[in-house]
C-alpha cells in the first residue's frame, strides 16, 4: 500500500466510550432543560444583556429531512437539524432575538457601532445541497436571511468533500483491518455502521492535525488503495449549483466563502494559501455578480487559521472572518477576522438550543481540540 497504509494485524483499537467532551455538552444539555423547565432563560437573557454585547452567530453544516438518517455513510455529525427541528429553531429566533446579516454587522463594526440588543446570524459551512433544497425554503418562508460559506471547487462539480468522502470511504469499504503508521492508527475495521462512525470521528481529528500536503496524500491513498476514487457523486452528499445560489441571493440570502477545496488554510503552503482565499472570491464574484464581504475559515478551529492567514483575508478585501470555535464574541474591530460562532447539532433538544443563544457563555456546544 502507498502513502503510509497497510492493511495487517490490529495493535490498537479505537474506543466508543464517551469522551470528557461528551460528558461535559451533556452537563451542559441537562443544565438547559432544568433551566427551561424552571423559566430561567427569559430572566438570564436580560442578566447577560446588561453586561454582554455583540451578536451571536449561529453555525450549521447540513439539514436533512431527519436528524438521523437511515443507511447514511457520509459524515453524521455534519447533520446539524432535521428539517422539523430547523423550522422550530428558526422560529424561535425570529420571535425573541433580532436576525441580522453579515453585511449589517460589518456596517456596525466598521462605525465602532453595538449590534441591537439580541442581535443573532445564522451562518451554513460548505455548501451542501440540502443547504437549497431544505433550509433555503424554511429560511424564505419565515422571511429570514442566512450567510452561505461555500468552497467554490465543487460547486457544480458534484465532487463530494475529502473529509466527508473519507467518512464514506470507512463506512462502507469491505476491508475489515486497517492501519494508518502516520495517524498511530492500526485497528479492526467495526462490522457496524456505528462503529465505523467512531472510528471515522477519531481520524478526522488526527488526519486534520497533519499538515494539508499529508492530509491530501493521505486521503488520495486510501482512494486508490480501496478504489474508490472521489470523482463520483453521490446522493448523500452533493453540493450546490451556481444557479442554487444566485437563485438565493436574489431572495435575500448572502453567500461567502469558504476557501476553493475545503482546506486547512493556516497548514497551507503560503502561495496555496493566498489562492485559496483569494481565487475564491474571485470565483464567487464573477458567477454571482456581487462583492464578497465575508469567509469562514475551512474546518475552522484554532488550527486552522493564523496571523498569516488573517492578513491575507483582510488583503483580499473581506469584511469580516469567521471561525468554527465555540462562542460568542463582542462585535468589534478587534474579533472581526476571528467571530467565534456557536455550532448547532443534531442532538440539540429545543430547551438547549434555546440556553444557547440565551446565554452561550454557559450553555455553548464546546469545541473539538485537535493536537499535532
Amino acid at each position: 500500500m502507498e502513502q503510509g497504509i497497510l492493511v495487517g494485524q490490529p495493535t490498537m483499537a479505537t474506543s466508543a466510550m464517551p469522551g470528557p467532551l461528551a460528558v461535559q455538552n451533556g452537563r451542559r444539555a441537562r443544565a438547559a432543560e432544568a433551566c427551561h423547565r424552571a423559566g430561567l432563560l427569559p430572566w438570564l437573557g436580560r442578566v447577560r444583556g446588561m453586561f454582554r454585547g455583540g451578536a451571536r452567530i449561529l453555525a450549521y453544516h447540513r439539514v436533512l429531512e431527519s436528524g438521523e438518517p437511515p443507511d447514511f455513510t457520509f459524515d453524521i455529525d455534519l447533520v446539524s437539524a432535521s428539517a422539523e427541528a430547523f423550522h422550530q429553531q428558526m422560529s424561535l429566533v425570529r420571535r425573541k432575538f433580532h436576525p441580522m446579516r453579515f453585511d449589517e454587522l460589518a456596517d456596525c463594526i466598521e462605525r465602532g457601532a453595538r449590534p441591537p440588543p439580541r442581535a443573532l446570524l445564522v451562518s451554513f459551512d460548505d455548501g451542501y445541497d440540502d443547504n437549497y433544497r431544505i433550509a433555503f425554503p424554511i429560511l424564505r418562508d419565515l422571511g429570514m436571511s442566512a450567510m452561505f460559506f461555500v468552497s467554490t471547487g465543487h460547486i457544480e462539480s458534484g465532487k463530494p468533500y475529502a473529509y466527508d468522502w473519507l467518512v464514506h470511504m470507512l463506512c462502507t469499504v469491505p476491508q475489515t483491518r486497517l492501519e494508518i503508521p502516520a495517524l498511530g492508527i492500526a485497528t479492526s475495521l467495526p462490522e457496524g455502521l456505528e462503529g465505523r462512525r467512531v472510528l471515522a470521528r477519531e481520524m478526522l481529528d488526527r488526519i486534520k492535525a497533519l499538515e494539508a500536503s499529508d492530509q491530501d496524500a493521505l486521503i488520495a491513498g486510501l482512494e486508490e488503495a480501496w478504489g474508490m476514487p472521489r470523482a463520483r457523486t453521490h446522493v448523500q452528499s452533493r453540493p450546490m449549483q451556481w444557479q442554487h445560489l444566485r437563485e438565493m441571493r436574489r431572495m435575500g440570502m448572502e453567500v461567502g466563502s469558504h476557501g476553493v477545496h475545503h482546506r486547512m488554510l493556516a497548514k497551507l503552503a503560503p502561495d496555496e494559501m493566498r489562492h485559496e482565499v483569494f481565487e475564491s472570491k474571485r470565483m464567487l464574484e464573477h458567477e454571482l455578480g456581487a462583492g464578497i464581504q465575508a469567509i469562514s475559515y475551512p474546518v475552522g478551529g484554532s488550527d486552522a487559521y493564523d496571523e498569516r492567514v488573517v492578513a491575507t483575508v483582510r488583503e483580499a478585501g473581506y469584511r469580516i472572518a469567521c471561525s468554527y470555535r465555540a462562542g460568542a464574541d463582542p462585535s468589534t474591530r478587534a474579533t472581526r477576522y476571528r467571530m467565534r460562532r456557536l455550532p448547532v447539532e443534531r442532538q440539540m433538544g429545543a430547551a438547549w438550543f434555546e440556553a444557547i443563544v440565551t446565554l452561550p457563555e454557559v450553555f455553548a456546544h464546546a469545541s473539538r481540540t485537535r493536537e499535532a
